[in-house]
């Protein structure tokens, strides 16, 4: 009999032991998708921007939706969740996380196609090879009338309005606020119970390696996501709808908009995927053969980082059915006992320090890199898929890896994530001195001070033109300095079509500081000095340097998160934690980064029916020292947080 009984346990062991291998894959490939899915989106956020003709501080509010979807179910779905199905509501959220990104797709499919901003397709002849007239005479209509190519050609009647409120349909905006905000709603099951549900039903020395291991192939996600990202930015975005042979931008072109909707149908779909494993997971799973001294062991070093009035339950030994009344009536005493633990409450603040520099900087980081170190869009993106994110990947199994192999406690963890936490602040600091010079623009960043008003590009050279001042199409010149505009320049005619087009004759060329003689120009903006890439190179070694040092706390700072409160609290102080963090430091640093960020606009461009659109080019001392005073400011909360 004692031989069948131990014969049984272990046959019933086999299965179990099956299923926690498969949770951990499913968790792993989840954490995968919907790091994939975010990652996209902060990839997408420029392009974005561009389509929708917004400004940073409205892109910034959408980047932010998806905290808000968590701020509305996370308290309720973390607390109720840990009663009920843990995996079935991993698996519900994972639908709904495709269902956001696949409304987040869908404006591409109600708009028309893609008009950017030019001056030269107002004037251009129907072969496209014939001579234009760039400059117009004083008698001429001024450019700033004539805001589209329909507007010109159509000037009369009602077909006229017609295309205006076609236009208009940026405000479809609000289709990827909803499709963002739904895949928050979407994710927040997935870190609270699923990483309890793990917790609850592993060995205690395999925990911190389990999430390690979580977290790594998580960080996979990010890396697909950005080169996803790159890869959709150098396509159209009406791809297979135009003839790319008649677009005379390229990707590297402050007004290009790449396919950003086909990478959401992408991260739609390998989300739905990933969700389907965990519907046929059981409700609990027995503990991952743990002897009673272990066990013993193990409580009496939790015991030491939970308050007194935390450590006792009245639960019984048994588990009573589950109603909703009895739910809802132990919540608010749950919540009493969680903010009466002083150490969390410290974990809480610092997070929320972190998180509120690292959101803000990471939404508007490939914008930094094309502004500041004249990268593209794409190039910015992929960089940091292949250079950041492996950098963070094996911070956090270093991270992990130094918690097992020297079995460190709380206190271990805390002082790796004190030290790496200010290394990393250093880092981004030392990024500040990594500068190259703001775009040679005549009249813009050519004048004796940098100058935010648009009557500065007004000069002799090009005052007998009938110049638009609202329109971005620049060209770069002969003598190495970027127009805003052929007319701008003083073009007299050009030769060529479509990305081949060249403007000769440009008088402003020959009046410049730095005179040339063949004055032409040919279409897109100048590439920076060569010492700027030198730059942006030790610019890229610092970020891997600052993201390594940063992902080395992570795995002890989930330790210290699970260690220092009650086990019974676990799933609700880690979703009451998921709550604060992105509440406040998720929600409001994009939106009041991208307003600062905005300030420092040199030139707006033009929407198709008038008004003010995305920004063209920022001037770049001012963008970093934005960057600058966020750090400052975040560091010196963080310093008065933490003694408290």
């Amino acid at each position: 009999m004692i031989y069948s009984s131990f014969a049984y346990r272990d046959w019933v062991e086999i299965p179990y032991q099956a299923i926690n291998i498969m949770f951990l894959a499913a968790m792993c490939f989840v954490y995968f998708a919907k790091a994939f899915q975010g990652s996209y989106m902060k990839s997408s956020i420029t392009q974005i921007e561009r389509r929708f003709d917004i400004p940073s501080s409205l892109i910034g509010l959408i980047d932010g939706s998806f905290e808000v979807g968590n701020l509305l179910v996370i308290a309720f779905v973390s607390y109720f969740g840990a009663k009920l199905h843990r995996p079935r509501l991993i698996g519900a959220g994972c639908l709904i996380m495709a269902m956001g990104s696949f409304i987040t797709a869908a404006p591409h499919f109600f708009q028309g196609l893609y008009k950017y901003e030019t001056t030269v397709s107002h004037f251009s002849a129907s072969n496209g090879t014939e001579s234009i007239l760039p400059c117009l005479t004083n008698g001429s209509l001024a450019q700033d009338e004539i805001p589209t190519v329909e507007i010109q050609l159509f000037i009369c009647g009602a077909f006229v309005f017609v295309e205006c409120e076609k236009a208009a349909s940026s405000s479809l905006w609000l289709y990827v606020f909803l499709g963002n905000m739904l895949r928050g709603v979407g994710e927040t099951p997935v870190m609270p119970l699923g990483l309890s549900y793990l917790d609850d039903f592993s060995r205690e020395e395999n925990t911190a390696l389990y999430m390690a291991l979580i977290q790594t192939v998580g960080i996979m996600g990010p890396m697909f996501g950005f080169m996803l990202g790159s890869f959709c930015a150098k396509l159209y975005v009406d791809i297979g709808a135009v003839d790319l042979d008649t677009i005379s931008i390229n990707h590297k072109d402050s007004r290009w908009v790449g396919a950003w909707w086909l990478g959401f149908l992408l991260t739609g779909g390998v989300m739905l995927l990933a969700g389907i494993p965990f519907w046929f997971l059981p409700k609990s799973l027995p503990k991952q053969g743990e002897t009673e001294s272990e066990k013993k062991f193990n409580e009496g070093e939790q015991d030491c980082f939970i308050p007194d009035n935390n450590k006792h339950s009245n639960a019984p030994d048994k588990p009573a059915p589950v109603t909703m009344a009895a739910l809802a009536k132990d919540f608010l005493p749950s919540l009493k006992k969680l903010f009466s633990n002083q150490i969390y409450l410290l974990l809480v603040c610092t997070a929320f320090v972190q998180v509120n520099g690292f959101i803000g900087m990471i939404t508007f980081k490939p914008k930094f890199m094309e502004q500041i170190y004249g990268q593209s869009a794409s190039k910015a993106i992929f960089f940091i898929g292949i250079m950041n994110l492996p950098a963070v990947a094996l911070g956090i199994v270093t991270g992990g890896f130094i918690m097992k192999k020297f079995k460190l406690n709380v206190l271990g963890a805390t002082k790796i994530c004190i030290g790496t936490s200010l290394l990393a602040f250093f880092t981004m600091l030392i990024q500040y001195f990594l500068q190259c010079d703001n775009t040679q623009v005549p009249g813009l960043t050519l004048v004796p001070q940098v100058s935010y008003q648009q009557n500065t590009l007004i000069s002799p050279c090009n005052m007998g033109c009938s110049c638009s001042l609202k329109h971005w199409d620049p060209i770069c010149a002969s003598n190495g300095l970027t127009y805003a505009s052929p007319c701008l320049a003083g073009c007299q005619s050009s030769t060529g079509d479509g990305k081949n087009m060249v403007f000769h004759n440009c008088t402003c060329v020959g009046d410049s500081p730095f005179p040339y003689a063949n004055m032409s120009a040919v279409l897109g903006q100048c590439p920076r000095k060569s010492d700027c890439d030198y730059m942006f190179k030790v610019y890229m070694a610092v970020t891997v340097i600052g993201a390594f040092l940063s992902a080395c706390g992570a795995t002890p700072g989930y330790i210290i998160l699970l260690r220092s409160i009650n086990p019974e609290l676990k799933s609700l102080a880690l979703g009451i934690y998921t709550l604060i963090v992105r509440t406040l430091g998720g929600i409001p640093p994009p939106v009041y980064f991208g307003a600062f960020i905005d300030r420092t606009c040199l030139k707006w461009g033009t929407k198709q029916c008038g008004g003010r659109g995305a920004c063209r080019i920022y001037d770049s001392g001012a963008f970093r020292l934005v960057n600058l005073h966020w750090h400052l400011h975040i560091f010196n909360i963080f310093i008065h947080t933490f003694p408290k």
